[in-house]
Formats: C-alpha cells, sequence, structure tokens
C-alpha cells in the first residue's frame, strides 16, 4: 500500500533538490541586495524571474509526488522547471556577455529597486553602503565569474537535476 517505485522516488528527490537549489539561489541574490548592499540591474531582477516562477512549480512537484498524484503531473511540473532554468541560464548568457562586452547590453539598464536615500542626511552614508546598478559592467566578481555566470552555472545544474527527474522518470514509467 505504500510501496514507493524508484521513479517516484527520484522525481521526489529531485524535486526536493531543485526547488532548495532554486530558493538558495535566488535567497542568495537577495542576500547580497539586502544585506551586500548591491542594487541589481534590470537584468539581474529579470534572471530572478525564473525562480520566482519555478520555485512554485518545484513545491507543485514535491506535493504531487508525496500525495502520489499521477506520475505525470509530477514529470510536467519537473518540465517546466527544467525549461525555466534553460531560460534563466539564457538570460545569465546574454549578461554576462553584456558585461565581458561580446554584444552590446540594453539601451537602458533602469532599475526600480529601492537604494539611494532621498533624506540628505542618509545619502552619504547610503552612497558609501550602496553600490550602483549596471548592465554592463559586474558589480562583483568571483573566481572571475560575476553575479550574471554564476547565474548560468546555477541555472545549468538546476535545469538538469529537473529534467533529469522528469526524463529519467518517464522512461522508467514507459519501462514498466
Amino acid at each position: 500500500m505504500f510501496a514507493v517505485s524508484f521513479a517516484q522516488r527520484r522525481q521526489l528527490i529531485c524535486a526536493v533538490l531543485v526547488t532548495i537549489g532554486m530558493a538558495a539561489t535566488v535567497g542568495g541574490a537577495l542576500g547580497f541586495e539586502h544585506i551586500g548592499g548591491y542594487i541589481p540591474c534590470a537584468l539581474c531582477l529579470l534572471q530572478r524571474d525564473p525562480y520566482y516562477y519555478g520555485i512554485p512549480l518545484g513545491i507543485l512537484a514535491i506535493l504531487t509526488s508525496v500525495l502520489k498524484l499521477p506520475g505525470w503531473t509530477t514529470r510536467t511540473l519537473l518540465l517546466g522547471v527544467g525549461i525555466l532554468m534553460l531560460v534563466g541560464a539564457g538570460l545569465g548568457v546574454y549578461h554576462a556577455g553584456a558585461e565581458w562586452h561580446f554584444w552590446e547590453g540594453p539601451s537602458t539598464c533602469a532599475t526600480t529597486a529601492q537604494g539611494i536615500s532621498s533624506d540628505v542626511g542618509d545619502l552619504l552614508g547610503d552612497l558609501d553602503a550602496k553600490h550602483a546598478p549596471s548592465c554592463t559592467d559586474a558589480a562583483l566578481r568571483v573566481l572571475g565569474l560575476s553575479f550574471a555566470g554564476w547565474n548560468v552555472i546555477a541555472s545549468l545544474i538546476l535545469a538538469a537535476i529537473a529534467l533529469r527527474g522528469a526524463l529519467k522518470a518517464s522512461a522508467q514509467g514507459r519501462a514498466s
């Protein structure tokens, strides 16, 4: 009665891993923004969208697996997460390429992120604490990669996990 197939267990593990990974990645970005003082540029904010859409899909994939709903529901949700992460990787490649000046970035890099205070007393303090956004200049590089470059790596890893959960479970479902 409580027997769980290998495919269902794989789907659950992949759904949990990819959801935790997405939450950690976007959580890290939010940490750099709110704790580190890095104001995200317009492309940085755009790269978060696949995570914001993917996390709820990942949670639904976990729930469909735990509730033992038909396997195609979990596979479809994982496939959606995988596609979103591939879109995120593409956005990261575009942004990193603009930072390395391989191609033109957007003509405007306006952002609505709240960063610098309008209070004159806090303005100088805010200028020292906050880093202005730029779509073509990396705010920080770690091991030679900007935030956009690291997003490409994270997105590809998360896409691989999600797609593995969706496709391997699908292949095993057909073999049974």
